[in-house]
């Protein structure tokens, strides 16, 4: 429905909620590409200038990328997920790797515990899409899987602070573990997901936890891993 109002500067505010609507949502969710501006004036019936205004905010804000012959792009759902992305762009691989584990075994631990029946359909079937997508040998499919899979195992822990605090965090990880799967798919790095998936299901805390923190990707060797890729003892 066409947004009418009688200030331009309302009218700006307006389209901005709106489109900040449809990333939050997800019908615009992180990578996709936005409609056009022209696609957008007609959309929302208001002035180019005023979609150019909106469009404008977001970006400064950090939730959208305007990537000048090719389009404005979803690199965020948030403010505060912009924020991050720019701030952490440049921190140390390590360090990433050391945050994502302490809470992704937090959210499992928490999981294993207050998990209901209808987290566990979902892990099984995010669990099966993982896989499906290293089969398939496409590395930013992968990637995607991947995420999805551990944003569902923190969701699971049913505490909506952690779970705001990891999707905030989600660019950042998500750029970081697309650095260290690279454009080619490795086989010796791949490593099982179905067991921290059982150790949830199985009500086992301590597992699931150190499941969760085990997971290849870093750039940091740890015990039991070297340069990204679990090592057999």
């Amino acid at each position: 429905m066409p947004l009418t109002s009688p200030r331009r500067s309302a009218l700006a505010d307006q389209v901005i909620a709106q489109l900040r609507a449809q990333i939050t949502s997800g019908e615009w969710p992180v990578g996709s590409r936005i409609p056009t501006e022209p696609e957008l004036v007609e959309q929302l019936g208001v002035a180019r200038n005023t979609v150019r205004e909106a469009v404008r905010a977001l970006a400064h804000n950090g939730l959208l990328d305007i990537r000048q012959g090719s389009g404005t792009y979803v690199v965020a759902t948030s403010e505060l997920a912009g924020v991050m992305n720019r701030r952490f762009a440049d921190a140390d691989p390590g360090h990433v790797a050391e945050l994502r584990s302490a809470l992704e075994a937090e959210a499992a631990r928490l999981a294993a515990y207050r998990r209901t029946e209808q987290d566990l359909r979902q892990l099984d079937a995010l669990l099966e899409r993982r896989e499906r997508a290293w089969e398939s040998g496409a590395a930013e499919a992968f990637v995607e899987a991947d995420a999805t899979l551990h944003m569902a195992v923190v969701a699971a822990s049913h505490n909506d602070v952690l779970a705001a605090i990891y999707a905030d965090l989600g660019g950042v990880l998500r750029d970081f573990l697309r650095a260290d799967v690279g454009a080619v798919l490795r086989p010796e790095a791949h490593m099982d997901h179905s067991r921290l998936v059982e150790a949830i299901r199985a009500g086992d805390g301590e597992r699931a936890a150190a499941e969760a923190s085990a997971h290849p990707y870093g750039c940091r060797p740890g015990p039991g891993a070297l340069g990204g890729v679990e090592q057999t003892p």
